[in-house]
């Protein structure tokens, strides 16, 4: 059958259509983005203004007519932490729903990781042993550990890079200082889920997934031996780290020139670098592998696995 999953994130409404069999590897057919940034639209009391939401809805009613357009048998919609926190998220989901014609499931952080982690499990495959994932997102960054299926830690916490863009580097270029504010912001916010972490058994493969991990990977990382393309990038600590001054001291419109940041990233992706950065310092991380697969994928598998058993 033909399944989309339909994600609706805090950077992108992002539709992923593809073709599922029960047992079978799901087969990319199609994949429409339309840009949002949704932290722009958050008005002072944490609601999505009306011109936020409008924007919303007219993502979505298109996604829609695509996956009516590429005969979508069932389609999967999910919001994540923008849609789920905002003060005016029921009334939002309503109208997305509307616009829809079905349910919206909206996933909690936690759920987010599990889903996340099941794709990254999937890909690396059950001789990658011990995984501890990374996930940023424009509104939470999402953290996982476990030698399964389904982790053994799962935790999000609201350090995405839109959501630190906004409130810590609103300028352009940001600065030193400014930076240095974020970082000692994402240390205290980090520590409780860093302690649980590291008492977790040691991980084998440390990975990385979102768009905002392939981005810096491009920028920073380098492909492993014998491999090509995103299937196989390594991204070292060190390296990273290297890069953020020099990205906070140059603005948006000449880091989208550097390899890896698209026009819709240049933004964000100083604060995407310094939290990153600062979760694999503080969970002493050298060195993360990118995967290709995410929550998207988790959140078709996860239904394949169903129709599977029924």
């Amino acid at each position: 059958m033909r399944l989309g999953v339909l994600d609706i994130g805090s950077n992108t409404v992002h539709l992923l259509v593809a073709d599922a069999r029960p047992g079978g590897r799901p087969l990319a057919t199609t994949s429409q983005r339309t840009v949002l940034r949704l932290m722009r639209y958050l008005a002072p009391d944490g609601s999505i203004t009306d011109e936020g939401v409008a924007a919303l809805v007219a993502a979505v009613t298109e996604a829609r007519a695509v996956a009516l357009a590429e005969n979508v048998d069932e389609l999967l919609a999910t919001a994540t932490s923008a849609v789920r926190e905002a003060t005016n998220g029921p009334a939002v989901i309503a109208l997305l729903e509307q616009a829809l014609g079905q349910e919206l499931q909206v996933l909690g952080g936690e759920s987010e990781a599990r889903f996340t982690f099941l794709a990254v499990r999937r890909w690396f495959g059950w001789a990658a042993g011990q995984i501890l994932l990374f996930d940023i997102g424009g509104g939470s960054l999402e953290l996982a550990s476990g030698a399964d299926e389904l982790p053994d830690v799962a935790a999000s916490v609201p350090l995405g890079a839109g959501r630190m863009t906004v409130q810590f580097l609103p300028e352009d270029p940001p600065g030193e200082d400014a930076v240095e504010a974020l970082r000692a912001h994402a240390r205290r916010t980090l520590a409780p889920v860093a302690e649980r972490l590291l008492a977790e058994p040691r991980p084998d493969h440390v990975v990385g997934s979102s768009k905002a991990i392939r981005s810096l990977a491009k920028l920073a990382g380098y492909p492993v031996p014998g491999s090509s393309g995103l299937e196989g990038m390594l991204l070292p600590r060190a390296a990273l780290g290297s890069w953020i001054p020099r990205l906070s001291r140059i603005p948006a419109s000449a880091r989208q020139e550097l390899p890896g940041i698209t026009p819709d990233r240049a933004f964000q992706i100083v604060a995407g670098a310094v939290v990153l950065h600062t979760a694999m310092t503080m969970l002493k991380v050298d060195e993360l592998e990118v995967s290709p697969w995410a929550l998207r994928e988790g959140v078709l598998l996860r239904y394949i696995e169903a129709m599977s058993w029924g």
